[in-house]
């Protein structure tokens, strides 16, 4: 047998490193997490090669003394956790701060140069610690204002397995950027300043003052136009340990991307990166997001430390909930309540495209053919015939030379009460499909497929449609799916959850489920692929049964969206003004009319300026 043998401290400390320093992002991250929890108001960060060559952090925090210091580069020391909490049974479920774990710092000084710079707000003059790979080669004073400053140098230089693996500079400092993002996000209290050097000069990339407003803070990360294509979010519940909250920015539905890289969560106060999250963010938009869109928001929860364990990985970005379910369906029942309070808009505005056709001449193409009444004046014309009088001609060019696609009625004034209507007076109807309307500050412009598509949804909710596609319908002969076995555990213990909303199984042997009866409205479904995909949702979310419930209820959702979509007034159908004008004031009375249920914008509006701008009057 091979001999058992206690590893070197220098060869464990590298080990250990791998978990928490994989890239120059993470050394960063648990810098910028320690000024955090030094009670820094204002941290600046600099970047060299994009933390390849350098990543300084400087802070006003608490700072340390000389022996604090020394302590500080030694594993499992940190002072994160209160003597109290030390040796308590739980105490990693009482941990409010965002490190605790105590190995950032040995672990980084033992992959790079690592050079500690702290003084106190009281102390007399501030210490210098030097430690290159795990061995100290300075410890000495040193003059700096109250606060701490720590620079990483020639991190992995000493370790080529792991160097050779790190990607190229603009890679890293694009995360890096995003660490240094997320973190001032969760913490607009302080101020944030991201630098880096390039051919011997500073470069500011981001300055962020202290005390700024959530919504503020988070559009000035994101995108400034966030702050006026979202809708806040505040929401409390209470749970058996205390008071769960959400808070944050939601972006409208049209307002989305095509990746999901601008979903920012947090769990109190902590950048997590959490499936069960993302999943819960998917089912609140999930009817009104095309598949391929993705929404825009910052989320912030916020609950008792006992119901979450944050320590699942050493990077900490990793988070596992008490009530998985619960949260999911507090996550979707909040985010749907911002987006459908008292807002309508939509974030859609007129293609720039469109918008250039609009002011270029209209010119006819090479070789089309000319008008046929300038053809009759200029081509083959026998100038020696008589030429027919005014009236007589009047007909040739009076009349119109194509088929207008468009109607309108004889315009009327706008009514005194039309200035309280957002989405104005209905005017006419283009291609039998959009509507024209004139509101005091502007054109709008309608999609009535689009936009009848959403009121009959919200119409089919609040007349308490859910209720009605719960209903069950028995099966005269009961389906039998088969199933992997640990599918069918999973199913069934969400059998009495799922039986609330009309799916009611019964397990039928190891590997088969019988299914004798399925919600009314999706009684044709196949139920071996409803079945299928509830099991894989379980998996991913939880095995609670309120969270297949739950995930039924979303499924169902998508139900009413279909019914919606088909009894929806179609594109092509030529409506009257008075329906046209009931359309625009249901709109208006509707939440979430500003998109239809497949995320597509239901109007746009062009402003009387841009208007006067097409013609040169402003």
């Amino acid at each position: 047998m091979p001999q058992i043998r206690r590893l070197p401290s220098t060869l464990v400390d590298r080990i250990a490193a791998g978990e928490v320093v994989e890239r120059p992002a993470a050394a960063l991250k648990e810098l910028v997490e320690n000024a955090i929890d030094g009670g820094a108001r204002r941290i600046g960060v600099v970047l060299g090669e994009g933390g390849l060559a350098r990543i300084e952090v400087m802070d006003d925090g608490c700072g340390m003394d000389p022996q604090s210091m020394a302590l500080a580069l030694e594993r499992h020391a940190t002072s994160k956790l209160p003597e109290a909490l030390i040796g308590a049974d739980g105490a990693i479920e009482l941990v409010t701060t965002l490190g605790f774990r105590g190995e950032a710092l040995p672990s980084i000084s033992s992959v790079a140069r690592l050079t500690i710079e702290s003084r106190e707000a009281g102390a007399a003059e501030g210490w210098r610690r030097v430690v290159d790979h795990g061995a100290l080669i300075a410890d000495e004073p040193a003059a700096l204002p109250p606060g701490t400053r720590v620079r990483v140098e020639e991190l992995f230089a000493k370790v080529p397995a792991r160097r050779k693996f790190l990607r190229s500079a603009r890679s890293e400092y694009a995360a890096c950027l995003d660490v240094v993002r997320r973190l001032a996000m969760a913490r607009p209290d302080i101020g944030f300043t991201l630098e880096t050097l390039g051919e011997g000069a500073k470069r500011t990339v981001l300055s962020l003052q202290s005390g700024e407003e959530l919504a503020t803070r988070v559009a000035r990360i994101i995108a400034l136009d966030l702050k006026h294509n979202s809708v806040p979010i505040a929401l409390e519940r209470d749970t058996p340990h205390g008071t769960m909250r959400l808070t944050g920015v939601a972006g409208l539905p049209t307002w989305n991307r095509g990746v999901a890289d601008h979903q920012y969560l947090f769990v109190n106060g902590r950048p997590v990166k959490d499936r069960l999250l993302v999943g819960a963010v998917r089912g609140a938009y999930a009817d009104m997001l095309a598949r391929d869109r993705h929404a825009v928001l910052a989320l912030f929860l916020e609950l008792p430390p006992q119901d979450v364990d944050v320590n699942v990985h050493p990077a900490k970005t990793e988070v596992r909930f008490r009530d998985s379910a619960g949260v999911r369906g507090f996550i979707v029942s909040g985010l749907r309540q911002a987006l459908a309070t008292g807002d309508r808009r939509s974030a859609q505005g007129p293609d720039r495209a469109a918008m250039a056709r609009w002011v270029s001449e209209p010119v006819a193409p090479r070789g089309a053919p000319m008008a046929p009444l300038l053809e009759s004046v200029f081509n083959g014309r026998d100038w020696s015939a008589p030429q027919p009088h005014v009236g007589e001609a009047r007909p040739a060019w009076s009349a119109p030379l194509a088929q207008p696609q468009g109607r309108a009625e004889e315009a009327a004034p706008i009514p005194e009460q039309a200035h309280s209507f957002p989405l104005g007076i209905a005017r006419g109807q283009v291609a039998n499909t959009y509507i024209v309307a004139e509101a005091a500050d502007g054109l709008v412009l309608v999609d009535q497929h689009a936009a009848h598509e959403r009121l009959v949804l919200e119409r089919l909710r609040a007349a308490g449609a859910e209720e009605g596609v719960r209903r069950s319908q028995a099966l005269l002969v009961p389906d039998v799916v088969e199933m992997d076995e640990v599918e069918c555990d999973r199913l069934e213990e969400a059998a009495e959850g799922l039986a609330r909303y009309g799916l009611v199984i019964e397990r039928f042997g190891p590997a088969a489920l019988l299914v004798r009866a399925v919600p009314a409205a999706i009684a044709q479904a196949d139920t071996g692929k409803l079945l299928r995909d509830l099991a894989d949702d379980i998996a991913k979310h939880g095995k609670q049964e309120d969270s297949g419930a739950l995930l039924l209820a979303e499924r169902l959702e998508l139900v009413l969206a279909t019914m919606a979509c088909h009894g929806s007034v179609r594109a092509g159908r030529t409506l009257s003004v008075a329906e046209m004008n009931a359309l625009l004031r249901e709109m208006e009375a509707t939440p979430r009319s500003g998109q239809c249920n497949h995320g597509r914008p239901t109007w746009v509006k062009l402003s009387m300026e841009d208007v006067e701008k097409l013609f040169g009057r402003h």
